[in-house]
Formats: C-alpha cells, structure tokens, sequence
C-alpha cells in the first residue's frame, strides 16, 4: 500500500484546525483519516514556513522604525531655529 499524497491545502487546513480552532490532534486525526504522527509533522513543516516570514516581519518592523526616526530627524531639520529675544538683541548688536 502506497503512501497517500494529501495536498498542501489540505494539510494547511488540517493544521489549522488543530492551531486555530483547537481541536485535539486525536479527533482531527481521526475525522480526516491521517495519522496523528502526519499531523505533528506537517504542523512542523507549516512552523517552518512561518518562521521564515517572521524574519522579513522583523526587518519590516525595523525599516519602519528608521523610516520614523529618520522622518522626525527631517521634520526637525526643516523647522526654522528659535532664537530668544536675548539671543536677537546679541545678535543685533
């Protein structure tokens, strides 16, 4: 007996159901006829793939974050300096 393909939409679902819903891996396991050892390693797998947009969610997260710093270092940059009536009148003089 040959092993079964499942598609990757499949496995994404029922991993789904186990993550999100919180179903117990027993019951998903035996409502969709997959052993429940399938189900832990395609839950891995999926981990896997996640942890890898979390890298890219991280570096979005910092560019925003300089994005911010460097927008306000220009806002400031921008404004005219305040200068004190007494700094005007040493000026003047």
């Amino acid at each position: 007996m040959g092993k079964p393909n499942f598609s990757d939409e499949f496995k994404r679902d029922a991993v789904a159901q186990i993550t999100e819903r919180g179903y117990p891996v027993a019951e998903v396991s035996l409502r969709l006829g997959v052993s429940q050892h399938s189900l832990y390693a395609w839950k891995r797998q999926l981990a896997k793939v996640v942890s890898g947009d979390a890298s890219k969610d991280a570096e979005i997260r910092q560019l925003k974050h300089e994005l911010a710093w460097v927008t306000e270092e220009r806002d400031i940059l921008k404004k005219p300096p305040r200068i004190s009536l007494e700094m005007q009148s040493e000026i003047r003089v």
